[in-house]
């Protein structure tokens, strides 16, 4: 079979091109990372960095319990109106950040369902859960769509034994169903937990305080200037290499067993 030198030219050099354009902004900071043993040093970034993780992975947690469900009728059902709820679950990822936090304060503050969570004592203006409920907002359309494509490669003639001989819906979903898709679940988790350890723009409108790390790196710039903020950064990038380093090897673990 004749190779065409010319295809694989033109695939190798796009992908030399954007491994660059990712690679070398990080690189440079690595490698001029400023006083980042101060940011060590730093109670407040050291705060701000127990705030993010621990929100993200509230929010990540709370994603799993409450999208897992309804990604599997997404999978399993056909019905009215299935692809505008599919739109609507998607609506996050396409609106802009400071957007998110304004719905989230409209609904909170400006809805009688909103005011009556508010009056019960659920709080989220510059509050550790209303970081958890931005950080949900625009990460659960990545656990549901992970999970949904999970779910849709499952075998239904699966779960059809496991009811014919005797076990539960509750029980068939927990023992095979879920099981099978642990790959998907893994993957939604790690883009879930991303997406809210990333978010800046909403918490900056609903939660300025407690600061999270994305928040504080951008608070240190509007004061300081560079050389302020890129210490922080920079290990906000450590931190998160280190984490997602450990949740793909988990996966990987996971698929070779």
């Amino acid at each position: 079979m004749k190779i065409d030198k010319s295809f694989y030219i033109v695939f190798l050099s796009a992908s030399v091109f954007i491994l660059l354009f990712v690679s070398l902004p990080l690189i440079t900071m690595l490698l001029n990372p400023g006083d980042v043993s101060g940011a060590i040093m730093d109670k407040e970034v050291i705060k701000s960095l127990e705030v993010s993780l621990k929100a993200a992975g509230m929010s990540t947690l709370l994603a799993l319990l409450f999208g897992v469900p309804l990604a599997y009728i997404f999978a399993r059902n056909d019905f009215k109106g299935k692809s505008l709820i599919e739109s609507i679950i998607d609506i996050p990822m396409a609106i802009p950040h400071s957007v998110v936090g304004i719905m989230i304060l409209s609904f909170f503050y400006g809805s009688t369902i909103g005011e009556f969570l508010t009056n019960a004592g659920l709080k989220i203006v510059d509050n550790f859960w209303g970081i958890v409920a931005v950080m949900l907002y625009v990460g659960i359309p990545f656990m549901i769509n992970s999970a949904r494509d999970g779910f849709e490669m499952v075998d239904e003639e699966l779960e059809h034994v496991s009811r014919t001989l005797g076990a539960s819906r509750f029980k068939t979903f927990f023992s095979v169903s879920l099981p099978i898709i642990k790959n998907n679940l893994v993957s939604g988790s790690i883009l879930t937990y991303a997406r809210g350890l990333s978010e800046v723009g909403a918490i900056l409108i609903v939660a300025y305080f407690p600061k999270t790390t994305p928040v504080l790196i951008m608070d240190r710039f509007n004061q300081f200037g560079l050389s302020s903020s890129k210490p922080i950064s920079v290990l906000m990038i450590i931190v998160s290499i280190l984490l997602f380093t450990i949740f793909r090897l988990v996966r990987h673990k996971k698929v070779k067993n």
